[in-house]
């Protein structure tokens, strides 16, 4: 997935690796240019480019995935989610997937790459290494070194060769809970905390933000987040009966 893109030409890029290394499902959320699918670059990806799914924000690009990894180099960047290394992402993937989850990949915009809040919608963030004396890659480059890196170290059915693809049928663990549920659940306690006066209005956008971060930590299942989030829906009532 590709968060507020400039250049189309590394949009088409970007396609070009998915074709490359065997990815087939590709979102934009928030393209600054809107004739992005005519990019030249997607040579031999064409079709894939076509297809690609766009999205107004990162919150709706991710609703359905259990697991949203954001890339990127630590250099000025202090991340609040668990730091993963690139070459041992493929492990955490495939047990995503044998859980029958789906997973987003996601790149940021050119100029700064993803932005905090972008990154509050991710469960893991995934370094690069690159040199010190130039932490920065092109976008194009950076996911064609990640999905190179997926490509050969994912055993996977190909059935489920594709990031965000449905797991296989067999799953045996029960599948986390998704993105979007999260948020759903989130709101729910945010209205818990408007009602129950827990902060200053003014630190509601702060906690939002670390609900976001702190449900994602929790890990978890689809089951359990239907359990709490009935559970604060019930509080919810309470507090606003007279």
């Amino acid at each position: 997935m590709l968060v507020s893109p400039r250049n189309p030409l590394n949009i088409g890029a970007v396609a070009r690796a998915m074709a490359n290394f065997g990815f087939s499902q590709l979102t934009v959320a928030a393209p600054y240019e809107p004739h992005w699918r005519e990019a030249q670059s997607a040579v031999g990806a064409e079709a894939l480019l076509q297809s690609a799914k766009r999205t107004a924000t990162v919150a709706e690009a991710v609703a359905n995935c259990t697991l949203v990894v954001g890339t990127g180099t630590l250099t000025h960047r202090k991340p609040e989610q668990p730091v993963i290394k690139l070459p041992d992402l493929p492990p955490r993937l495939r047990s995503e997937f044998a859980g029958g989850g789906r997973i987003a990949l996601v790149f940021g915009p050119e100029k700064h790459g993803l932005t905090r809040e972008d990154l509050s919608y991710c469960h893991l963030f995934v370094e690069i290494p690159t040199s010190a004396e130039q932490p920065s890659m092109n976008l194009g480059q950076a996911a064609a070194v990640c999905l190179y890196e997926l490509a050969v170290r994912l055993v996977l059915p190909q059935a489920a060769h594709g990031l965000g693809n449905d797991a296989a049928d067999n799953a045996k663990t029960s599948a986390g809970a998704a993105s979007g549920n999260l948020d759903l659940l989130a709101g729910v306690i945010d209205q818990v905390m408007q009602a129950a006066r827990y902060s200053p209005a003014s630190m509601r956008r702060a906690n939002q933000h670390q609900l976001r971060l702190f449900l994602r930590r929790l890990n978890l299942s689809a089951l359990d987040a239907r359990r709490v989030l009935g559970f604060f829906r019930r509080v919810l009532h309470r507090l606003r009966q007279p």
